[in-house]
């Protein structure tokens, strides 16, 4: 093999050597016994045709590359961001390795995160075992402060009960008694990982305020003038929560973060490995319950959670992960009415800078089209944002959005002349999407890193702004919410034009009198 010390070649050019060229040419003629490449070309040209599209979209029994994860991951998220507490997952170790997997490739980071290691004997005489013995392993190994727990589809389908199995647990000896196991059920085939979030924070926050499993009497709350922030599940949660937390810094109000993995997911190379790293305290989550008012900033990842607050008599401020200009201008009057405290000058400075960059700029994304796919929430803030510079959101496809949801984008696409043409696509997946780009094209496509299949099968250039983006490193240490998030969105989205624009006029002599170097 060409690989050795001496030589060491970059991956996408070592498999280009003759030796792995003669290896997939062995495998493909002796065992792979496909179809004539001209019949398979016949094909894939066809599934590009609007008659595709048509039996695409009348699909129902199948989903054929969601976009989205499952509940699990979203309630590890959620244990991520509380101080010194282990996530434990009661369910098989392949599942929970696909969640440290998902999160250390986003973040570039160690996430830990335990299993109940359930197998064969499991399934068929059910978890309790596994729960005791893994609660007690996970205490004495890890010396956390609170493990939270949630499950996979095989502790559901066999309906095992985690406030029982954690009690036997605490009653052998596996755990003190009064050592704090927040819960929630998050069976995967349900819902998806924002469904997750919102089992699991409503979970470690009922914990907290009802008793702790009958453990102490529940709270009894008195309102104070502080106000709490849930961020809901965010890929861009390091350099998020930084932002938020400057912007409360700056109107010098006290806040709580609700669930704070920022630290966590952001640890330093110093010497010392921290499996624990900032997050929300037990103490901050119990003097939560007092707040006057908490600000949600993701509808559909918290629907749940929200309603939980309101009736312990918080007034909850709903927003939709509001970005850009108008997106920010809500946040802070919301924060300016809640404390009786102007916007601090700072934030108006920025906020004149966001729209100057803007001015600057709109002219190159003005009527260009875009299509996009995500979370719920996520998507409402991008397709606000693109209706800002005078874009025109095509297509808005979320697979774990519903008909709520998408009324909601529909009445933000019709208030605006450049959301005339959009079409809102709820509870469908990146296959169908693949269709739209081919019948209907679009100039830009903004997603995940699974989008960069779509990228280069109908060729749109894809714009990476939603959970996961493994092929990109560090987008997720910059904000996306406030002005300066806004900044950096109008940014990223100029980059990719511009790229794009290159490569269309860099032929000498041909298309390059629109190679410019000043734009």
């Amino acid at each position: 093999m060409p690989q050795n010390a001496d030589k060491i070649i970059d991956h996408e050019l070592l498999f280009r050597e003759p030796e792995y060229q003669k290896l997939f040419a062995d495998k493909k003629s002796n065992f792979e016994y496909k179809h004539a490449d001209v019949r398979i070309e016949e094909i894939r040209n066809w599934t590009k045709t609007p008659e595709y599209r048509e039996k695409n979209f009348a699909r129902e029994a199948l989903t054929v590359n969601p976009a989205k994860a499952c509940q699990p991951l979203g309630a590890v998220f959620v244990a991520n961001g509380f101080a010194k507490t282990l996530p434990f997952v009661h369910g098989s170790q392949g599942c929970v390795a696909y969640y440290r997997s998902h999160f250390s490739r986003h973040f570039k980071e160690p996430t830990s995160c335990v299993s109940s290691s359930m197998t064969e004997d499991a399934a068929v005489f059910g978890g309790l075992t596994n729960m005791v013995d893994g609660l007690a392993n996970s205490f004495n190994l890890y010396k956390p402060d609170m493990i939270a727990v949630s499950t996979t589809c095989m502790a559901e389908v066999i309906g095992d009960d985690l406030n029982a199995f954690i009690k036997t647990a605490k009653e052998k000896g596996s755990i003190p008694a009064d050592f704090d196991v927040p819960f929630a059920h998050t069976p995967a085939f349900v819902g998806s990982h924002v469904t997750g979030y919102d089992n699991a924070l409503l979970g470690v926050l009922q914990h907290f305020w009802e008793g702790k499993a009958g453990v102490t009497a529940p709270l009894e709350r008195v309102p104070d003038e502080s106000i709490n922030f849930i961020g809901g599940f965010d890929g861009f949660v390091v350099g998020n929560l930084k932002e938020i937390k400057r912007i409360f810094a700056l109107f010098g109000v006290e806040a709580t973060i609700l669930c704070d993995p920022s630290e966590v997911w952001n640890t330093p190379t110093d010497g010392e490995f921290r499996m624990f790293s900032g997050g929300t305290t037990k103490a901050e989550v119990e003097r939560a319950l007092h707040a006057k008012a908490t600000i949600v900033f993701q509808e559909f990842s918290s629907e749940k959670t929200a309603k939980y607050l309101r009736e312990k008599g918080h007034e909850v401020v709903v927003l939709n992960a509001p970005v850009g200009v108008g997106g920010t201008d809500e946040l802070l009057m919301a924060i300016s009415r809640l404390t009786g405290k102007p916007v601090p000058a700072e934030l108006e400075l920025e906020r004149g800078q966001l729209v100057d960059a803007i001015a600057d700029s709109q002219a190159h994304l003005h009527g260009k089209k875009y299509a996009l796919y995500g979370d719920p929430d996520q998507l409402i803030g991008y397709t606000k944002f693109l209706l800002e510079l005078g874009a025109e959101p095509t297509h808005v496809l979320s697979t774990n959005g519903n008909e709520d949801w998408a009324e909601k984008v529909r009445a933000v696409l019709a208030a605006s002349p450049y959301g005339q043409d959009g079409k809102v696509y709820p509870k469908r997946d990146l296959w169908h999407l693949r269709s739209l780009l081919f019948t209907e094209p679009v100039d830009f496509l903004i997603g995940n890193t699974y989008g960069k299949y779509l990228e280069r099968d109908a060729g749109t250039p894809l714009v990476r702004l939603v959970f996961p983006i493994f092929d990109r490193h560090h987008y997720h240490r910059y904000p996306t919410w406030g002005y300066e998030g806004g900044m950096r969105l109008l940014t990223m989205l100029l980059d990719e034009y511009f790229e794009k624009l290159d490569a269309n006029t860099n032929i000498p002599g041909k298309t390059d009198i629109s190679f410019d170097i000043i734009r």
